[in-house]
């Protein structure tokens, strides 16, 4: 997929993203900009150590396969 369908989908996709991850902000989602490793470096930073990056990519390739963004 190529970036600018990546992108449409990301703003389609922020109110999912939102019932996922709550504490996440418009401001977060902004800067992720559909980017993967930005989306979960921007999950990692809100919701601290408590989760390792592995968990968080895994919480995240969860998420994409009923969404399919990625």
């Amino acid at each position: 997929m190529n970036s600018e369908t990546i992108k449409g989908k990301w703003s389609q996709l922020k109110g999912e993203v939102k019932k996922r991850w709550a504490d996440l902000t418009d401001d977060d989602l902004l800067r992720v900009e559909g980017n993967r490793d930005k989306f979960v470096g921007v999950i990692q930073e809100r919701y601290g150590q408590a989760k390792s990056k592995a968990d968080v990519e895994r919480d995240v390739d969860a998420w994409n396969e009923r969404h399919k963004l990625w």
